[in-house]
């Protein structure tokens, strides 16, 4: 297959993010990916690094960044790249990997539209609802004292919806809610709580981001199935993981939402990392084989693609796109 030009790339995201099938190939997309120096035998400078430079190295690095992120999203067929976010904790002392820390964030992705020029979806990270938080305080405050969830929802929201304006400024056509609200064994909140925190919030959030010009993506870990269609009737655009560690089925998944919201992910990102490149293109195969007609689909990791996935691994995902991913 003779992959997409980085416009027809970015034309076919935009119409599975619209709920359409694609004129050229299954859109590729990955909520974080980590593998830039592996691809590209360069290093992107990220965290604490980046913030032991001085202003005017962080400038030069910020570009840098930008020509071996979009080197590589050429490379791999990316349709979107998403920039990357302020520091957060992935466990208690532990910052996650892909971060920039305050406005180097936006910076950065006003440098990636430069240097694009317009044919790459810039994805932009804010939490827009609360998360499934498993620790005993936050458990009790469900049941003790919900109008202080009420309250840490609503100022979930308002943050993110005070981001998007910014983010759209500088670049973004789309913004993603990282917000797992389910683990494998199924969802964390129930239908009471979805329906008071979650649904209604997702609601506005896809609400207000239409109405920037962006669209708005959903991820969440975990067994979703049961929300499925609450999810597919809010003004979200999109739900990306689609967890198959969980128990998620792409196919099941697709059949229950129809042409109602986009999914994303689906590939294993464990068999990404400890399986061989032949499971990987099996998989991908499969996945682009059963799924892909109809659209609202983009291909993906189920989550991050870690520092640590081999190269060659990636590469067979890819190769399976180009053999099995055309629609025309």
């Amino acid at each position: 297959m003779q992959p997409p030009q980085r416009e027809s790339r970015r034309q076919d995201l935009i119409a599975a993010l619209q709920h359409r099938q694609p004129a050229h190939a299954v859109p590729i997309w990955e909520l974080e990916f980590h593998a830039w120096d592996a691809v590209s035998g360069n290093h992107v400078v990220l965290g604490h690094e980046f913030e032991s430079l001085t202003p005017a190295d962080q400038e030069r690095a910020m570009h840098a960044n930008a020509e071996i992120m979009l080197s590589v999203s050429d490379e791999l067929n990316f349709a979107a790249l998403t920039c990357p976010n302020a520091y957060w904790e992935q466990a208690p002392g532990q910052l996650a990997y892909y971060v920039l820390p305050g406005d180097a964030r936006f910076r950065q992705m006003q440098i990636l539209k430069q240097v694009a020029g317009g044919d790459l979806v810039l994805v932009g990270i804010t939490s827009a609802i609360i998360a499934a938080n498993y620790n005993e305080e936050f458990c009790l405050r469900i049941y003790e004292d919900p109008q202080s969830v009420d309250k840490m929802a609503e100022d979930y929201l308002r943050y993110a919806l005070e981001l998007a304006k910014h983010f759209r400024d500088c670049g973004a056509e789309a913004l993603v809610s990282p917000s797992d609200i389910a683990d494998n064994s199924g969802p964390f909140f129930n239908r009471e709580q979805m329906e008071r925190w979650i649904l209604p919030n997702l609601n506005r959030w896809g609400e207000a981001v239409a109405e920037l010009g962006m669209f708005s993506i959903l991820h969440s870990d975990g067994q979703l199935t049961p929300y499925l269609n609450a999810i597919a009737d809010t003004n979200v655009d999109a739900l990306q993981a689609i967890d198959p560690v969980a128990g998620m089925d792409m196919q099941r998944a697709r059949e229950i939402v129809g042409n109602r919201l986009c999914l994303s992910g689906n590939i294993d990102c464990g068999l990404l990392l400890r399986g061989q490149p032949e499971q990987v293109y099996e998989a991908t195969r499969k996945l682009l084989t059963t799924c892909k007609t109809g659209g609202s689909f983009v291909l993906g990791a189920s989550n991050a693609v870690q520092p640590e996935v081999p190269v060659e691994n990636y590469r067979a995902m890819i190769q399976a796109w180009r053999d099995h991913g055309r629609y025309a």
